[in-house]
């Protein structure tokens, strides 16, 4: 099978992370998936480094000569289907009328509604399906006037690594200057106001009343940095809270953490999360959008009410008073990613979506 797939990004944010390992993984099993991507993207120069034939357009005006591209390559007759894993890919895939020569596979990573314009509800009716990265994402398609049938659900997944060896976590820790015993909170992710990242430097205020040495770790960058970092200025917080910016080898920031703290209001699942848990770290997210579909409360992780400071204040408390808890959830949620939420399982659930629409 040679699926072709579009993804016209030019930043890399999770939605690019899953389209590299979807097509990783389909290379993998034989099957030689090509990529339509912006010039310069990060995705384009990471796919094509793992080997992947890359085919480089401008996004131009009104995704003109993106959709050029796409109607001379899905006409050759070479490709099975087409795959559009964001909204401009999918724009482009539409104006090229992709889906009157082959079977249409949208991606929908967000919980937003469907735009009501004609052009935005004409775009995925003609798709063959819609593959929603989670339940609650696919309640939402549904109530934008979605066919049920017209839907799938394959959730987004990681990559497993080896648990971190005492060794890589010191490496890790001595980046920030953190010590063996200091208490290291974290999240990953863009500096946003619905990333929550605010809850947490508040949290920290708390927190430290008894485990003075804690520390907390933010890794992304973003336009709410400057308020953040104005709010640990006014909570005398400015030495505790480490802003690193963009880490490229964010494996080093997982292997560093104590409890991953995942604030977010408004997530279609939530990647750094999956994530964190891989890496054995005990977690915390609000209890809202698909997070209960990741976490089993009080088993593989904590959830609490949605912008509850209190609630995370409690669960942060809790995971470090009890070592053997926060291990053991720690385990359960590591062991919760693996069954469910890996990027092989990703990938096998994705061939299961082509198979079922090419041989309709």
């Amino acid at each position: 099978m040679i699926p072709l797939l579009i993804d016209l990004e030019t930043e890399w944010r999770g939605g690019q992370n899953q389209m590299l390992l979807t097509l990783k993984g389909l290379h993998a099993r034989g099957h030689a998936a090509e990529l339509v991507g912006a010039a310069g993207s990060v995705l384009g120069k990471r796919a094509q480094a793992a080997g992947v034939r890359v085919h480089t357009v401008s996004r131009g005006a009104l995704r003109i000569p993106a959709a050029l591209k796409i109607f001379d390559m899905t006409k050759t007759g070479r490709f099975d289907l087409v795959h559009v894993n964001e909204a401009h890919g999918l724009t482009a895939a539409w104006l090229a009328r992709a889906h009157r020569r082959l079977p249409l596979i949208v991606s929908r990573r967000v919980g937003y509604p469907l735009g009501k314009s004609r052009i935005a509800q004409a775009r995925y009716k003609a798709a063959t399906r819609i593959v929603a990265i989670s339940h609650w994402v696919a309640r939402q398609l549904a109530d934008s006037g979605v066919r049920r049938d017209q839907m799938a659900v394959v959730y987004e997944g990681v990559e497993i690594p080896p648990p971190p060896s005492g060794e890589t976590r010191a490496q890790a820790r001595s980046r920030w200057s953190i010590s063996p015993d200091t208490p290291l909170l974290g999240n990953v992710g863009v500096l946003l106001p619905d990333k929550g990242q605010e809850w947490l430097i508040r949290a920290l205020a708390t927190i430290r009343k008894e485990f003075a040495g804690c520390r907390l770790l933010l890794a992304g960058d973003g336009p709410c940095r400057p308020r953040l970092e104005k709010l640990t200025e006014e909570l005398g917080l400015a030495d505790a809270v480490i802003f690193s910016g963009f880490v490229k080898d964010i494996e080093g920031v997982y292997s560093a953490l104590d409890v991953f703290l995942f604030p977010a209001q408004f997530e279609g699942l939530g990647t750094s999360l999956l994530a964190a848990m891989s890496y054995g770290i005990p977690s915390i997210a609000f209890r809202g959008c698909a997070f209960g579909e990741i976490i089993e409360d009080g088993q593989s992780g904590i959830l609490v009410e949605n912008q509850s400071l209190p609630g995370i204040e409690l669960g942060i408390t809790r995971l470090l008073r009890e070592r053997e808890f926060a291990r053991s959830m720690g385990a359960a949620g590591r062991q919760r990613i693996e069954e469910v939420f890996s990027a092989d399982r990703m990938v096998v659930e994705t061939l299961k979506v082509y198979k079922e629409v090419c041989a309709k």
